[in-house]
C-alpha cells in the first residue's frame, strides 16, 4: 500500500507555465493535507489515507485520569507539545477560513477542516476544565534519546498542565485563538461544533488574562524544545480571532486598549504573533470597521513595515539568499517563509476586497504584485531553486529522501510489526544509508542554508526536520495560487 501511495504522489512533479503551474499547486496542496494524517497521534479513523501510519499512544493522559489521545507529533519525534500544536491549527483555520471558497473548488475543504478537527478534538479533551489546559504528553529528552515508531514506542507520556497556580497565558491564548478561528471555519458546516470550540476559546482567553505569566515556568520541561518568549502577543492573537469570530465589542476594546502591540516584527512564527494579530486589525481597518489612526494605525503601519520587509520593498529587508529564496536563520527556516506567505496572501485578498494597495518605501505593491511575491517563494519550496530540489517530500520526483522523521525512517508497523527498541531504531535505521522505507508526503523540511546548500541527511535535523507549523500555512498559501 505505501508503495501505491509513493507511485501517486510522484505524479505531482513541477510545471512551469502558468496554466501547468496550477497544477502543480493543487498537487502540492493535495500532498500538504495528507501530510498531516501522517503526523496523527491516537486511534486512526477508517478513511485514514496515509496507510502506513497506525494507531499509537492510546494510553495518553491515563496518568492524570484524562483522556489525552489524539492531536499532532509536532514534528519528527512522538512527543505532544501543545504550543506549536495551538499555533499549527490557528494557521490551518487561518488558511482555511481565508480560502474556503478556493479549498472547496479543488475538493479540499473537507480534508481541511478534517485537519483542524483532528486537532481541535484533542484541544478540547486537553482544556479539561476552565482553568486548567494540558501543554503537554510525552518527554523531549527521554524521547530523543530513542528511535522508535509511534506504533510501539516505549518512551514515557508523562502528562504537563498549567492551571490557576502554575499559569501560562501564552499557551492558553494561542489555544484560544485556534479554538476561536476553528470555531469560524466549522460554523457553515457543523454550528453545534463551532458553538463548542467558541466557548472553549473565550473560557482560555479568560484563563489566560486571570492568571498572566510564561507557561514554562510553570511547566519547565517545555523550555528545553519550545520556550516562550512572552504572552502579550498571544492574548492579541486571540483577541483578534474571537473578535471575528463574535464582534463582540469585548475583544475589540482589548485590542483597542493594548499598551503595546508589537512594534516591526522581523518574523511570524509560532512564538510571535503579533504580525498576526496586526494583519488581523488591518482588515478591520480596510473593511472601516475601526478608524486608520491613534493605536489601530500603529497596529497597520506595523504590519505594512514587515511585510514590505518582506517583499524586499522596506527599509529593514528580509535576507534573500543568492537563490532567491527569504532566509531568517539556520534552524527550520522555511516555518518562517511558509507563514510569512500566509500573510501576505491573506493581506492580499484583504487588499483586493477593498481595491487598495500596500504603500512602501520602495513603491506601492498591489494584491496582484504581492502574490507574484508569494508565488516565487513557493516555486523555490517546489523545486524551482539551485538545486533543482523539491523541499517537498513527494512532490515531483527529486525531493529530499531521509527527512529526520522517526515513523517515516522505520518499516512500517503494517509490513513488520516486530517491535523496534530504543537504541535498535539508531542502528538500523538512523544510521542507514538509504531512502526511508515510507515516504512522508506533503512534508515541508527545514530548507537550506543562507547560500541554498543543503544536505539530504537524517542527522541533519535543521535541515532535514518537518514540522506541522511549516506546513500548516502553506495550506492557505497553495489555496490562494490554484
Amino acid at each position: 500500500m505505501a508503495l501505491r501511495l509513493f507511485l501517486f504522489v510522484g505524479l505531482g512533479f513541477f510545471l512551469v507555465g502558468q496554466g501547468r503551474a496550477q497544477v502543480g499547486y493543487k498537487q502540492a496542496l493535495q500532498q500538504s493535507l495528507l501530510y498531516f494524517e501522517a503526523q496523527r497521534s491516537g486511534k486512526l479513523p477508517g478513511n485514514q489515507r496515509v496507510l502506513w501510519r497506525g494507531d499509537s499512544a492510546l494510553k495518553d493522559g491515563g496518568d492524570v485520569g484524562v483522556d489525552l489521545t489524539g492531536g499532532y507529533y509536532d514534528s519528527g519525534d512522538n512527543v505532544k507539545f501543545g504550543f506549536p500544536m495551538a499555533f499549527t491549527i490557528t494557521m490551518l483555520s487561518w488558511s482555511t477560513v481565508q480560502f474556503e471558497s478556493q479549498l472547496s473548488a479543488n475538493s479540499e475543504l473537507t480534508n481541511a477542516l478534517a485537519a483542524i478537527k483532528w486537532g481541535t478534538d484533542y484541544l478540547i479533551k486537553a482544556h479539561h476544565e476552565p482553568e486548567v489546559l494540558y501543554v503537554e504528553v510525552g518527554e523531549g529528552g527521554s524521547d530523543h534519546a530513542c528511535w522508535e515508531r509511534p506504533e510501539d514506542m516505549t518512551t514515557p507520556r508523562t502528562s504537563y498542565s498549567v492551571d490557576a497556580s502554575k499559569p501560562g497565558s501564552d499557551i492558553a491564548g494561542e489555544t484560544a485563538a485556534a479554538l476561536a478561528a476553528a470555531s469560524i471555519a466549522f460554523n457553515g458546516s457543523d454550528a453545534k461544533y463551532a458553538a463548542t470550540l467558541l466557548d472553549h476559546a473565550k473560557q482560555l482567553f479568560d484563563f489566560a488574562r486571570k492568571y498572566p505569566g510564561l507557561y514554562q515556568n510553570s511547566v519547565p520541561v517545555v523550555g528545553q524544545f519550545y520556550s516562550s518568549s512572552g504572552y502579550e502577543d498571544e492574548l492579541l492573537w486571540a483577541a483578534a480571532w474571537l473578535y471575528q469570530a463574535t464582534s463582540d465589542q469585548t475583544y475589540l476594546d482589548f485590542l483597542g486598549s493594548a499598551q503595546d502591540n508589537g512594534g516591526v516584527r522581523s518574523m511570524f512564527s509560532w512564538d510571535d504573533k503579533f504580525v498576526g494579530a496586526q494583519t488581523l486589525v488591518s482588515k478591520l481597518i480596510l473593511e472601516g470597521k475601526v478608524p486608520n489612526n491613534g493605536t489601530w494605525f500603529q497596529y497597520k503601519n506595523n504590519a505594512d513595515q514587515l511585510m514590505c520587509n518582506v517583499v524586499q520593498k522596506g527599509n529593514s529587508n528580509v535576507k534573500m539568499t543568492p537563490g532567491g529564496m527569504l532566509w531568517w536563520q539556520p534552524w527550520n527556516n522555511f516555518q518562517y517563509t511558509t507563514s510569512a506567505m500566509l500573510v501576505l496572501a491573506a493581506h492580499a485578498d484583504h487588499l483586493a476586497t477593498a481595491k487598495a494597495n500596500l504603500d512602501c518605501s520602495g513603491g506601492s505593491l498591489g494584491s496582484k504584485d504581492i502574490i507574484s511575491f508569494v508565488q516565487s517563494q513557493v516555486d523555490y519550496i517546489l523545486g524551482k531553486n539551485p538545486k533543482g530540489l523539491s523541499y517537498m517530500v513527494g512532490f515531483g520526483t527529486n525531493y529530499p529522501a531521509k527527512v529526520h522523521h522517526r515513523g517515516a525512517s522505520i518499516v512500517s508497523i503494517k509490513n513488520d510489526p516486530k517491535p523496534v527498541s530504543c537504541q535498535q531504531g539508531f542502528s538500523d535505521w538512523f544510521n542507514k544509508d538509504a531512502p526511508n522505507p515510507n515516504v512522508l508526503v506533503g512534508a515541508i523540511v527545514g530548507g537550506p542554508d543562507a547560500t541554498d546548500g543543503y544536505s539530504d541527511s537524517r542527522s541533519n535535523y535543521q535541515q532535514n526536520e518537518p514540522s506541522t507549523v511549516n506546513t500548516a500555512p502553506s495550506i492557505g498559501v497553495l489555496a490562494s495560487l490554484v
